[in-house]
């Protein structure tokens, strides 16, 4: 191929030995959708033999366009508005403003936000979504904007750096904190079972009951999806059981605020016939009648250190390790005490 011998291997040439157009590379190179498997496959095949280099631009470490890619599955969680803050705080250190995006699960939306980023520039995308469909993966592959996921659902995606939290030992912590305070009969409400920091935080509440020799029962644990509504839900059928539970640890804070009221229409208070504990310590835990005892999830710094990551990763930095996690922390308040016996 003599325009390789020459020197810079081109887009035309990559064209001419693919036997297609220029724009039909072009749209490869950019992770475009409308270009068939074969022809997407072949023309890849040939950019990474020919050793195709594209041309510096601001999607490279020059870091000229001052903006990061904050991108959420929904926004209506205080919890992302944590994250946000922390976000924006270490992107505002560094000069660097901050675009907020919800793709609310669908794949139309997330085909919005991939045209608009190929129309801006990008210094890098921090993702904040439980699942994102192969070809919009695939697309962002291509686009070659630095990325960092901030609690994945899975496995690593992309082999991007993920930030998450240690949710096994903050699920345990919250299972020995009502161990020691004598309950042995304690429900759990499951986060989403496809995240997988629901699925740590039930390890570590399984782990605690196995480590205290105590049996773990199915009838304790009821689904949810970390909303209030199914906090509720599963605290109120968990609590009509013939031997309900005298303590409840739900894998969010909103899940543990709809237990609450699910408790309170039951006749029941709070702790005296009910310990509850939550996850995450959202700013209204501490505001709540009575404030919850609940496990610190550092969001703000979670937040914080996905846009450093993100920052380092455009600058042309590597990054110590493909996970982080940051620690758990017990926060003990008034929603948690000594059982009395019933």
């Amino acid at each position: 191929m003599t325009e390789a011998e020459q020197g810079r291997v081109t887009i035309r040439a990559i064209a001419d030995e693919a036997g297609v157009s220029v724009p039909t590379v072009s749209r490869v190179i950019n992770g475009r959708s409308d270009v068939a498997p074969e022809t997407r496959k072949r023309v890849e095949t040939l950019l990474t033999e020919r050793g195709y280099q594209r041309r510096r631009s601001t999607r490279t470490p020059s870091r000229n366009a001052r903006l990061v890619d904050l991108v959420f599955n929904e926004l209506d969680s205080p919890w992302a508005v944590e994250i946000i803050r922390g976000v924006e705080d270490a992107c505002h250190a560094q000069g660097v403003g901050t675009v907020v995006s919800a793709i609310h699960r669908r794949r139309a939306a997330s085909e919005q936000w991939l045209d608009n980023l190929r129309t801006r520039a990008s210094d890098g995308v921090i993702l904040v979504v439980s699942t994102l469909s192969s070809p919009i993966l695939e697309q962002l592959r291509h686009l070659r904007v630095p990325m960092v996921v901030l609690d994945p659902a899975g496995g690593p995606v992309m082999d991007a750096p993920a930030i998450g939290a240690t949710n096994w030992a903050g699920g345990m912590a919250a299972t020995d904190h009502l161990i020691e305070l004598g309950h042995s009969r304690i429900g759990f409400i499951h986060g989403p079972k496809q995240v997988l920091a629901s699925r740590a935080r039930f390890d570590g509440y399984r782990a605690a009951l196995d480590a205290a020799g105590l049996t773990y029962d199915p009838a304790m644990v009821y689904d949810g999806d970390f909303y209030h509504q199914s906090g509720f839900d599963a605290a109120k059928e968990v609590l009509a059981l013939a031997n309900p539970p005298t303590a409840i640890f739900a894998s969010s804070d909103q899940m543990a605020f709809g237990a609450y009221e699910a408790i309170r229409q039951r006749g029941l208070l709070i702790p005296e016939h009910v310990s509850v504990v939550g996850f995450d310590d959202l700013p209204e835990s501490r505001w709540t009648s009575p404030p919850l005892t609940t496990v610190r999830q550092p969001l703000s710094e979670m937040g914080a250190l996905a846009a450093r990551t993100v920052l380092e990763l455009a600058s042309g930095n590597d990054v110590e390790s493909p996970r982080l996690e940051l620690a758990t922390e017990m926060v003990v308040r008034e929603s948690t005490t000594r059982h009395q016996g019933r």
